[in-house]
Parts: structure tokens; sequence; C-alpha cells
């Protein structure tokens, strides 16, 4: 395994990491569960992210159940704050109360004393962006967070939140979690730079594209049973990956990859580590062999020609509007 700083942050993360969106808490056992995380141990994976809005609590339950064997000081830990968690009209944003509220009850489902990370999962249009950053500063005062972060924010909120954190002297925002995979580039054009500059590193999620750049879905063919596209929950979100140009994208990208001597989910894993900017890639795994795999991808190093080749493969697909967050 290699590791990358959070930007320009001392804190050091594993460049593949591990997440439990739909997956822990919900798509597969406990025993799974801990399977994969002991693999990522063994892999040298260091970072675990998940977020209190992940099945009601329950992926930051399983997470913190199986990550109870290990040292606490052996990993990363991240969870997040934004979605509703309740009916009252306090149970949900990114007011302090919410907050307050919310990282606490994330430190009793995952069984610990601080959270490494603390990502704002989107941003808030009903609460002052001052508001939201003190209550952050506060939690890391109290030594209940370490790190503070933005999750599908665009680059004027995040910009806004330097420059309001720098003024009220506050402690800044060091990491951005946004999606990012050969078919959702929107953080390339202002996101990645504007990063770059304030020293905010980048830990991105849905680096294959919700197991789309894996290969597994093939034009034509059936989905695999056994495959998130297959469950009524993990279906919506791969859904719009299902055209025909993506697919037949993708299966050019498989016989690259091929040609390259790597499966296409390093290659993909490969692509998205190729940028300094991004500090993880955040996979999902329902399988220890599916870690295994892809852990190998921070060995690769793309050649020029196999970046053109890639961009000649991407620049064809013409039916797939890529998904914005905000």
């Amino acid at each position: 395994m290699k590791y990358r700083r959070v930007g320009n942050s001392g804190l050091k993360v594993s460049e593949i990491s591990l997440g439990s969106w739909l997956t822990y808490g919900t798509a597969i056992e406990k025993e799974a569960a801990d399977a994969c995380v002991r693999t990522a141990f063994e892999c040298g994976i260091n970072f675990f992210d998940t977020a209190n809005v992940y099945n009601r609590g329950e992926g930051e339950i399983a997470m913190g159940q199986a990550l109870k064997p290990y040292p606490r000081s052996s990993y990363v830990l991240a969870s997040k704050v934004y979605f509703p968690m309740g009916d009252g009209p306090n149970d949900r944003g990114l007011s302090r109360k919410h907050i307050i509220e919310q990282c606490e009850a994330s430190l009793k489902r995952l069984g610990t004393d601080y959270l490494d990370i603390y990502f704002c999962h989107r941003y808030d249009d009903e609460t002052s962006l001052e508001e939201t950053l003190r209550a952050l500063d506060d939690l890391v005062a109290q030594g209940k967070v370490l790190y503070a972060g933005t999750s599908e924010w665009t680059a004027a909120q995040i910009v806004d939140a330097v420059h309001i954190a720098d003024k009220r002297n506050l402690r800044p925002i060091v990491v951005n979690q946004p999606i990012y995979n050969m078919f959702e580039r929107y953080i390339e054009n202002e996101i990645l730079p504007m990063c770059e500059a304030r020293g905010i590193g980048q830990v991105v999620f849905s680096p294959l594209a919700q197991g789309v750049l894996t290969g597994k879905y093939k034009l034509g063919r059936d989905i695999p049973a056994d495959s998130r596209a297959a469950s009524e929950t993990g279906s919506k979100g791969i859904k719009r990956y299902m055209q025909r140009s993506v697919l037949e994208a993708v299966s050019e990208l498989e016989k690259l990859a091929q040609e390259a001597g790597m499966k296409l989910s390093q290659l993909a894993l490969a692509w998205v580590l190729r940028h300094p900017g991004v500090s993880s890639a955040i996979i999902g795994a329902t399988k220890p062999e599916q870690i295994r795999e892809n852990v190998k991808a921070v060995e690769i190093t793309l050649t020029p020609d196999l970046l053109e080749a890639i961009e000649g493969i991407l620049a064809k697909v013409t039916d797939y509007t890529p998904r914005r967050y905000f």
C-alpha cells in the first residue's frame, strides 16, 4: 500500500480506502463486513469511511463493530452529517444543534471517542456557513473531531468556507469528498485546481462507478443476480450508467486493460489516482477478494499512450449525463 497526505494536513491515508455506502449494515452480513475490514488491514488500508445516514445508523454500527479488534490509532475513521435522521425540523442540515447531536450519536454507534474526519455531507442553504464552521471548530477543540471536511459542495461554497474560517480564525476545511470516476469528472474543472491551491485534499467516492467499471455489466446480458444492480436499493444509482455508449465504452476499456496486463477495476482506480490532488479512492466491497484485487492499483502507473487511449474511448460516450449532487 501507498499513502498520501490529505491536502496540506499532516494526516496520511491509504491510496485505496474502504467505505460502507450501500454495503455494510444493509447488503451483506456482519461476518462479511468483518472479513472485508480484516482483509483491508492486511492489505495496508488505514482509511475507513461511513456516514450516519447509511441505513439510518446501521452502517456506522457495522463499521464500528468490524473495527473494534484494531487499535484506534491504527486507522483513520470518517463519518458525515447533513441528511435527515428523524422526522423533526431539527433532525437534518448543518445547524449547530444537528451537527453536535449527530456527532455524539455517530461516536456512540461507532464505539469510539473521536472521528478523524467529519464531513458535511451536503451544503445547507438554510444555515449560515459561519454557524456550521463554528460548530465543527468546537468539536475539534473538544477532541471529538480531528479534521473537518465537505462532501459534494461546489467550488464557490468551499471557497466561502475557506474565507470565513480564515477571517474568523476558525480551523479550516482540509478535505473534500466528491464523486469521481471516468464518467463523473466535474471536479476536474474547478474543484481540483481550487482545492490544490488552498491545500484541500480529495478522498473520492464511487471511483468504479458503483461497480460498472469492473466489467460485470455487459451490453445485452442479464444483470448478475448477486450484484448491487439486482437489489432494489442498489439499482437506483446504477441504472443511470446502463446506457449503450457507456457499456460499449466499458467493454473497450476492459480490452485495453487486458492488453496492458491488468483488471479493468485496477485501470479505473489507477486513472483516478493519477491526479496528485486525490489523496484516496474509496471503494466498496462485499468480498475480501475484491479488496485484494483493487489495492493492486496503487502499483500501476499509466503511460501517456494509455491515458490517451482511455480519453479516446471516453469521448465516444454520448448518451450519459453525469449526475450532479448539488
